[in-house]
């Protein structure tokens, strides 16, 4: 009989790389056509004019301009101008 029961399956969790999630162009910085704005879990910041969701909650830019984020309801909303 074993004394410890799946060992192994909790050591793997630490090796993992993390996600690179968060902010990669932040407010009053310029954007292209199709750029990651926002990477996320969820909706914390949601899409405003200009910027489009992806299928993992992604917020990426629908035409060049400058980033802008406005709070809304406790949510922060992103839009390009």
């Amino acid at each position: 009989m074993a004394k410890t029961k799946a060992a192994g399956k909790t050591k793997e969790k630490s090796r993992r790389p993390g996600k690179r999630l968060g902010v990669k162009i932040f407010g009053g910085q310029e954007i292209k056509t199709g750029q990651i704005i926002v990477r996320q879990n969820g909706t914390k910041f949601l899409p405003g004019k200009g910027v489009k969701v992806g299928r993992d909650f992604t917020l990426f830019s629908l035409r060049n301009g400058i980033v802008s984020f406005k709070k809304n309801k406790g949510k922060q909303v992103v839009s390009v101008l």
